[in-house]
């Protein structure tokens, strides 16, 4: 389409590192997906008969106007990263900028995103998007801070790997954003964001297993607190904790609750739970003891 812009900018290139295995995508992302693209394609086109007959409001209006709007507020976005951010490179954040090149290489991308560290005013957040061509990772400055305990090197490897994790997924991609109209719709919309930032989350694993559990103690208490967190009891609570709105606060939530998604990161054997709290860890089996005194076959 016109709105696309050519791939005039040039990133570094590289030969694909090989790998022993793709980062699993959620089991239920393109089920999911799929009923989204289903919705967004109904809505365009119930947006399109109204509009023809005369009787369109403004939102039938936005609607049919959203791949001109997503254009927009993509170029928009990444030009406020290069106007304002501070991009990383071999000597400006440069352990941020070499974990963005060995995890793009590590998951097969022909090129390096570009990356930016913007100003967190205390905030822990980053993220990635694209514009065209382009694939590009934010990172709030918050994570790079050195303060006591704060800094955390595996935490921030683990982040990086999750967001370009998600341009490895292809979640930044114009396209697939533009056909994800129907993501307003209650609970299905929240389950589809929620099984991509699983996908995401086993990207980040893959490239730092180590660093999962520091993420978790970020997310979950801050840059001074999170070696105060104990990771184990957070994903043992996603077995414990019930109730109805414990449940609807994961059903509403665009990222899955600290609590699930720690479960998730520590049992690597099953998905991340979308819809139903994570069943509790099931006990190893205690070790054959050897028999004690009270013991009919203990022999004196």
């Amino acid at each position: 389409m016109a709105i696309m812009d050519s791939p005039t900018h040039q990133y570094p290139h590289f030969p694909a590192a090989p790998y022993q295995e793709r980062p699993r995508r959620h089991p239920w992302e393109i089920g999911l997906l799929v009923l989204v693209i289903m919705s967004s394609v109904v809505l365009y086109l119930v947006a399109a008969v109204v509009v023809l007959s005369g009787k369109a409001g403004l939102l039938w209006l936005s609607v049919l106007a959203t791949p001109i709007v997503l254009f927009l507020v993509r170029g928009l976005t990444y030009g406020q990263q290069r106007a304002n951010g501070v991009k990383m490179s071999p000597t400006q954040f440069p352990e941020g900028y070499w974990l963005v090149v060995e995890a793009a290489r590590r998951f097969g991308l022909s090129e390096v995103p570009d990356a930016y560290v913007v100003l967190g005013n205390g905030l822990i957040n980053a993220f990635s998007s694209g514009h065209g061509y382009r694939r590009y990772v934010v990172v709030y400055s918050d994570l790079f801070e050195i303060g006591g305990q704060a800094r955390d090197p595996e935490a921030l490897a683990f982040v990086i790997g999750h967001e370009v994790g998600h341009i490895a997924a292809g979640h930044a991609s114009y396209w697939r954003q533009l056909s994800q109209l129907a993501m307003k719709i209650p609970f299905l919309g929240q389950s589809l964001s929620r099984s991509m930032e699983y996908t995401a989350d086993n990207y980040g694993y893959a490239f730092r297993p180590e660093g999962a559990r520091r993420a978790i103690g970020v997310l979950s208490a801050g840059k001074y607190l999170l070696r105060f967190v104990d990771f184990d009891g957070m994903a043992d609570r996603a077995g414990s904790e019930t109730g109805f709105f414990v449940w609807l606060a994961n059903m509403l939530a665009s990222h899955p609750v600290n609590t699930w998604r720690a479960a998730a990161l520590r049992n690597r054997a099953v998905a991340g739970a979308l819809f139903f709290r994570p069943k509790p860890p099931v006990a190893p089996p205690m070790p054959p003891q050897w028999p004690g005194p009270q013991n009919a076959g203990w022999v004196r």
